[in-house]
């Protein structure tokens, strides 16, 4: 795979992480994805191959309840997802997960909603 674009070197760190990182019925992986506008988190069963909790910015259940200064675009977004995502997955009796930056560099956007989710309660 030859490196042309940001995203191709993205996606190649995010194939060679997925490689070791793995999510099982007891800890499951908390998967990021952010794009210039939004921000995603997943959690998911790897072994079943199913999304157990996922919240994003574009969930309209989350972006009724955001404030003005809160969007998918900045870091109060990611917070707010990360909270989000960390109390979904509570609910459904999830506390350990897997994180998962998809080859994203882990700051910005990206650590906010980690720590926001150990904030929140998740252990990873």
């Amino acid at each position: 795979m030859k490196i042309k674009t940001k995203d191709d070197r993205r996606v190649r760190i995010h194939l060679r992480q997925r490689k070791r990182i793995a999510g099982t019925k007891e800890r499951p992986r908390l998967s990021v994805f952010r794009s210039v506008t939004h921000i995603y988190a997943q959690v998911i069963d790897d072994m079943s191959g199913e999304t157990l909790v996922s919240a994003s910015t574009i969930d309209p259940k989350l972006k009724g309840s955001f404030d003005k200064a809160v969007k998918g675009g900045n870091i109060k977004g990611a917070e707010a997802i990360g909270k989000a995502i960390a109390e979904r997955s509570i609910e459904k009796g999830i506390k350990r997960v897997v994180f998962d930056r998809s080859g994203f560099l882990y700051h910005g956007r990206i650590r906010a909603v980690a720590d926001a989710a150990r904030k929140a309660g998740l252990e990873f």
